[in-house]
């Protein structure tokens, strides 16, 4: 397993807080970066903020050309097969980056945030990763291997912080599958947070105050 990439910043002085931030299909962690600036956070709020580079392998949906991708996606409905393979592999990354960086670092004060495939993968690693995490911010997204979802550890689950947010006009993840995600993360105790937004497959100005605000109550 080969250790991720990555690009990182550091708000603030000394920090105590972590948030690794997953791209979507075919981007890389530069997509992501000037969140930092938008999010406006408190400068007293110090936080080491991670983007990783997912690897570059074959996406079966891009008719088999290589792009960054956490695993492969073959095609998008609900009843598709799913690469369990790959998003358990980039799952061992993405924890391997955690426990080489951020060791020192409470659990409860490191945070997953994803769009789209990244907070797909940011969900399966709160439910079935070894390691525990404080939270997640999950943004257009879904939760994959859903049957294996609903047989996750409640203990595990319980009262763990999600933010989800979806667009109601979001023509490649209808909100319909973040629903469903919602639902179920909901079924096993977890502290949901959820948002809809008059957007596409993006994210909003006003979706972006709200995750300041929830990154300030989690980590203040």
């Amino acid at each position: 397993m080969r250790p991720l990439d990555y690009i990182e910043e550091i708000h603030g002085e000394n920090p105590d807080a972590a948030i690794i931030w997953l791209h979507g299909l075919g981007a890389n962690g530069h997509d992501f970066q000037p969140i930092i600036k938008q999010l406006d956070l408190p400068a007293n709020l110090s936080i080491h903020f991670v983007f990783p580079h997912a690897p570059v392998q074959p996406v079966t949906l891009n008719n088999g050309v290589s792009m960054n991708s956490w695993y492969d996606i073959y095609e998008l409905n609900l009843d598709a097969d799913e690469d369990e393979h790959g998003i358990n592999t980039s799952m061992q990354a993405l924890e391997a980056l955690i426990e080489s960086k951020f060791s020192h670092i409470q659990a409860d004060r490191i945070l997953l945030a994803g769009f789209s495939q990244g907070g797909a993968l940011a969900l399966h690693t709160l439910l079935h990763g070894s390691k525990p995490i404080g939270g997640v911010i999950a943004l257009s997204t879904y939760l994959p291997l859903r049957d294996k979802a609903i047989d996750a550890s409640k203990e595990r689950v319980h009262k763990r912080r999600i933010y989800m947010a979806h667009g109601k006009f979001d023509e490649v993840l209808p909100q319909q599958v973040g629903d469903l995600a919602r639902e179920i993360l909901l079924a096993l105790g977890a502290n949901v947070s959820w948002h809809s937004y008059p957007m596409a497959h993006e994210l909003c100005a006003p979706q972006i105050a709200h995750i300041s605000q929830w990154i300030v109550e989690q980590l203040s």
